[in-house]
């Protein structure tokens, strides 16, 4: 267990979601706004934490698991990204006026047509102001915060040795400071570099200038060929740097949330594992990078699904891999981490690659759909692409009718949802359509006919008369949100009366305010008490689709001002405190923050 949290009143709030991410593809870390890195799994995003301590700390952030730079006496901090790139500045004062700055960022860039991404975090601490005194907490841990390294010093380095593996700290701090962690005077810049047990070829001050440097560079790079919309431009951005930063390079998986066991609400036991990758997350995250003209996370995604896709077992496909394609997700609780402000438990795996979620389906094919049809892209799909996804359109129509566990998992009912169904449909629609751009008449008939068979289907069997809505399952009655997704992905023109008095019974039992929740009926954990985030995002899409574009404007704009300090987004929100829950970054909600953008942005062409 860490350590009690330090007495600083300016520390009081230390143990929310006010985090900024730093991240290269290959990890990704959560600083505090104290400086304090109090998240990192390495070498993966879904590895044992290096830095834990965000999911210790019922009395607040103790000192085991993190990386901290404190100032002595600090009464005040300012956080913030550098712009269009996802290098993090965070500046401490204290009451006499002395001040440092601390830059986090992990290495990103092109060496010798190569991307440099070592599992590496850099920090460079420079003073503001005055003759401030600082103190450096270097604390790793390993089996979740059971087991301490061994330390081995070297000249200009530290070693943290570990059953998982050894970290090499390379600094030019005094390292009798670091070690002792005592407090002394910062007269000039110092630098730590933490990651792999190599040596590194420059300086230590050196080669953190220069990684920073080339790692701000190509992040601007890779912002500046977005297509972006004309307003709430720093939005999208910090959204599609975020996204991009879920994605693990090595293979192209894209995972859910960097976090594991964030309550979706205070004290709920809805603690959920979800540094994997979803098919139906995924799906939207690319769709919305695609919107930005970012394809190259597509195109890095599809070489994963392709896999995916190749290994089903007699078609199955499970709703979420490890990033490396590890099927086995065992899901266990962990007994001697506290939680997130002391709410556990805390969660390791996911029981839900156990389920039968049959929108997955739809999600690879819609997925993939984009490649067929891109001039951009190095590597179009082709006919043999199309025989590859063919199976998942056979599963789609096999299964478009039967009980699943749906898209909110859940664990002890089975109903044929409406959203599963819809996703089942998509996929008979796009391979239709994909068949008509190959060239493939016989092969768009099939799944055309398919497509009219099971729309027929939705229509009639998820429409509820009495409540004047699409329900959440065939013959069911029970209002959820997921059905507005029918309009987005063109199931159902929004105008259509039927559309449009689904979105008035959703708005009238779902909404608080701006705030959508997912569904009204109670599940293993009763009724949700928190707004889940994409639902409200998705009710602005389908506002602005049936022509209440003013009205979502409104809730947009109060969803961004919801939004942390450096612009990130959770899984969920309390309506009534507006304090965020559940699992960060989430990449639904970061997606729903383009989606809206794109969808209501003013044209170029009204200023240009």
């Amino acid at each position: 267990m860490s350590g009690p949290a330090t007495d600083n009143p300016f520390l009081k709030r230390d143990a929310t979601l006010d985090l900024a991410l730093i991240g290269n593809c290959a990890i990704g870390a959560l600083v505090d706004r104290y400086a304090r890195i109090v998240w990192c799994c390495m070498p993966r995003f879904d590895s044992d934490p290096v830095f834990h301590a965000l999911l210790d700390s019922g009395e607040g952030v103790g000192h085991d698991g993190t990386l901290a730079v404190e100032l002595e006496g600090a009464v005040r901090s300012e956080q913030f990204y550098e712009p269009g790139t996802a290098v993090v500045r965070t500046r401490l004062f204290d009451a006499a006026g002395h001040g440092i700055e601390v830059t986090d960022f992990a290495p990103r860039f092109w060496v010798r047509e190569r991307m440099f991404h070592p599992a590496q975090l850099v920090r460079r601490i420079r003073p503001l102001s005055g003759r401030p005194r600082v103190r450096l907490i270097v604390r790793p841990r390993s089996e979740w915060g059971t087991v301490a390294p061994t330390l081995t010093r070297g000249s200009n380095h530290v070693r943290y040795v570990s059953p998982s593996g050894t970290l090499r700290l390379s600094t030019d701090a005094p390292l009798t400071y670091v070690l002792d962690e005592t407090w002394f005077s910062l007269h000039g810049p110092i630098s730590m570099l933490l990651g792999p047990d190599e040596t590194i070829s420059s300086g230590i001050g050196e080669t953190a200038r220069d990684f920073e440097e080339q790692t701000a560079l190509y992040w601007r790079e890779w912002t500046r060929r977005l297509a972006l919309p004309l307003e709430w431009q720093e939005a999208v951005i910090r959204a599609a740097i975020t996204l991009k930063l879920c994605q693990y390079g090595d293979t192209g998986a894209i995972v859910a949330a960097m976090t594991t066991s964030i309550p979706e609400a205070p004290n709920s036991q809805r603690n959920w594992d979800y540094r994997y990758c979803w098919l139906r997350d995924a799906f939207f995250v690319v769709r919305a990078l695609n919107s930005l003209s970012e394809v190259g996370t597509m195109e890095d995604y599809l070489r994963w699904v392709h896999d995916v896709v190749r290994s089903a077992d007699g078609g199955h496909v499970q709703p979420l891999y490890g990033v490396g394609l590890e099927e086995g997700l065992v899901e266990r609780e962990l007994a001697n981490l506290g939680g997130y402000r002391g709410m556990g438990p805390v969660r390791v795996g996911n029981q839900a690659y156990e389920h039968f979620q049959h929108d997955v389906y739809g999600n690879i094919v819609l997925g993939a759909a984009q490649a067929f049809h891109d001039h951009r892209l190095f590597r179009r799909a082709d006919v043999d692409d199309f025989a590859a996804l063919e199976p998942m359109g056979e599963r789609a129509w096999q299964l478009h009718d039967q009980p699943d566990a749906g898209m909110w998992e859940l664990r002890t009912r089975s109903r044929v949802h409406t959203s599963s169904s819809l996703m089942c449909w998509a996929a008979c629609d796009r391979l239709a359509k994909i068949a008509t751009t190959l060239g493939l008449r016989d092969r768009h008939t099939l799944w055309a006919d398919r497509a009219a068979v099971i729309r027929r289907r939705i229509l009639e069997a998820s429409w509820n008369e009495e409540r004047k809505a699409f329900v959440e399952s065939f013959g069911g009655r029970d209002l959820d949100a997921s059905v507005l997704l029918m309009a987005e992905v063109g199931f159902i023109d929004p105008k259509d009366p039927r559309f449009v008095a689904t979105v008035d019974a959703l708005e009238a039992t779902l909404c608080d305010g701006p705030f959508m929740r997912r569904y009204e009926a109670p599940d293993d954990f009763g009724r949700p008490e928190t707004a889940f985030n994409v639902c409200s995002f998705w009710r602005i899409d389908a506002l602005a689709r049936i022509g209440r574009v003013e009205q979502a404007r409104e809730i947009f704009e109060t969803l961004l001002s919801r939004r942390n300090h450096v612009g990130l987004l959770s899984e969920d929100l309390k309506p009534d405190t507006g304090e965020l829950w559940g699992n960060f970054p989430q990449t639904y909600s970061m997606v729903g923050i383009i989606n809206g953008a794109m969808r209501l942005s003013k044209p170029w062409d009204t200023v240009v």
